[in-house]
């Protein structure tokens, strides 16, 4: 008997298929149980933190004091002001990676010249390289130039987590960019920079929000620079986080779990604000005939 035919968007189900479909159920369900096992633990008072079964009664306590004053009061730390300052640091990081990165991926897409490759290599390995192996030599820098605890020395070193991965990204949508679109902008009289801002800038937004997404995330994730360089004043979210557990007195995993529960808010949110502008548009077709 011949196989009935299926309409678009049927699918037949086989034991393999079906398999298949478990056995990607089951990978979900592990991937996203930490999420939800902080979540359940945000809702849980601090009796109930230490316990393992689900029978609790929730409440958006920890929530109001992670974000008021009674955090502060409990545990020194000003979660809120954090928060603030993270925003204020990766957003900077990112807005001077991309003023610098945008012009220099540009240059290495479009002009080849004697060690660029080397060049590219040697910016990729700061993104790379473990940041425990110059921390040292920036606290000592950053303490002796006043760069300590402030918000402009924060900024400028993520500079070494968000400059490589702007530049990287940028380069290949450049370098996939055809170089005819310029160079009829050039024949009707447009000087290599009216070309660079009016023509390539336009058509590469989608790596631009790309760039600036996975800077800012890793950016916003990172833990070792603000840990080293910052005290009170510059207090990041990632290391502000940490202060509900205790160090050595009382921990306060509820009030652990909504504040990251809190501080993975901000990325979210920019990437749900620009996710459109993550797929490629299709202007890149325009020239294929």
């Amino acid at each position: 008997m011949a196989a009935r035919e299926l309409m678009p968007g049927q699918r037949r189900f086989t034991v393999g298929s079906v398999t298949a479909d478990l056995l990607l159920l089951l990978w979900f369900v592990f991937a996203l149980f930490p999420i939800a096992w902080m979540f359940l633990l945000s809702l849980k008072t601090t009796a109930e933190q230490t316990t393992t079964y689900f029978a609790f009664t929730p409440t958006l306590e920890n929530f109001a004091t992670v974000l008021t004053q009674r955090g502060e009061d409990l545990t020194g730390v000003d979660f809120l002001a954090a928060l603030g300052t993270s925003v204020v640091n990766c957003a900077g990081a990112v807005l001077v990676s991309l003023l610098i990165g945008i012009p220099a991926a540009y240059a290495a897409g479009r002009w080849k010249f004697r060690g660029s490759e080397d060049l590219m290599f040697t910016l990729l390995s700061f993104r790379f390289a473990p940041e425990l192996m110059v921390i040292v030599p920036l606290f000592v820098i950053y303490t002796q130039v006043g760069l300590f605890d402030t918000k402009l020395g924060m900024v400028w070193v993520l500079q070494l987590v968000t400059m490589p991965l702007v530049v990287w990204i940028l380069r290949s949508y450049f370098q996939d960019l055809p170089a005819d679109l310029e160079q009829a902008a050039l024949v009707d009289g447009y000087t290599r920079v009216r070309a660079f801002l009016s023509v390539a800038l336009p058509l590469v937004r989608p790596g631009i929000a790309a760039a600036a997404l996975l800077s800012f995330i890793f950016a916003w994730n990172n833990y070792i620079f603000p840990l080293i360089l910052s005290d009170a004043n510059a207090t990041t979210m990632t290391v502000a986080v940490t202060r509900y557990l205790g160090g050595g007195g009382q921990a306060y995993y509820n009030l652990t779990a909504a504040a990251a529960l809190l501080g993975a808010l901000p990325p979210l949110v920019l990437a749900l604000t620009i996710q459109r502008y993550l797929v490629r548009g299709l202007s890149f077709g325009a020239v294929k005939a």
